[in-house]
């Protein structure tokens, strides 16, 4: 049972280095099998499997009174899934590409509120909300806005700036 243990926990650890070194059988082949295994080589199934192997061929041979032969085919059908469930998993996170990051020019039309007062065509500070965030910018406007008005964002002519107009109501 010790070795099932040390196995489970050993597909731990490489999971756990493969937070650091995934990738890294990938290059180790450099491209001599490419497309063949498609991601199965990566270190986070490869960690699945291990972990799965070793866990289940543990419980099989502590809660059973079948022997190591039976308790490995058990451990490798388990593995087999959970290295299977693994590689469809990355496959799916790969795939999202929903995560575009925010732009500033993403700004305009946006409402926010003056938390530093703006002199005419002087520089003071707006709070707005990016990416649900808020998020404090410099700001400028043609007429002064006083702290606490509403403001509309015009233009934003740097990542770090925007213009303004009062809104009016």
């Amino acid at each position: 049972m010790g070795l099932f243990l040390g196995f489970g926990i050993g597909g731990l650890a490489l999971l756990a280095a493969s937070l650091v070194f995934d990738g890294i059988l990938e290059g180790f082949f450099d491209g001599a099998l490419d497309g063949l295994f498609e991601g199965w080589l990566s270190l986070p199934v490869i960690a699945g499997f291990v972990s799965m192997l070793g866990f289940t061929g543990a419980i099989v041979l502590g809660s059973t009174g079948l022997g190591p032969g039976a308790a490995a085919t058990a451990g490798a059908v388990a593995g087999a899934g959970a290295g299977w469930l693994t590689w469809r998993l990355s496959r799916a996170l790969l795939r999202d590409g929903s995560g575009a990051a925010p732009h500033h020019d993403d700004l305009v039309g946006s409402a926010g509120r003056v938390v530093t007062a703006i002199p005419g065509g002087g520089y003071g500070e707006v709070l707005l909300r990016m990416a649900g965030q808020p998020v404090k910018y410099s700001a400028t406007a043609e007429s002064p806005l006083a702290r606490g008005a509403e403001v509309w964002v015009t233009d934003a002519p740097s990542p770090t700036a925007v213009t303004v107009r009062a809104v009016e109501r």
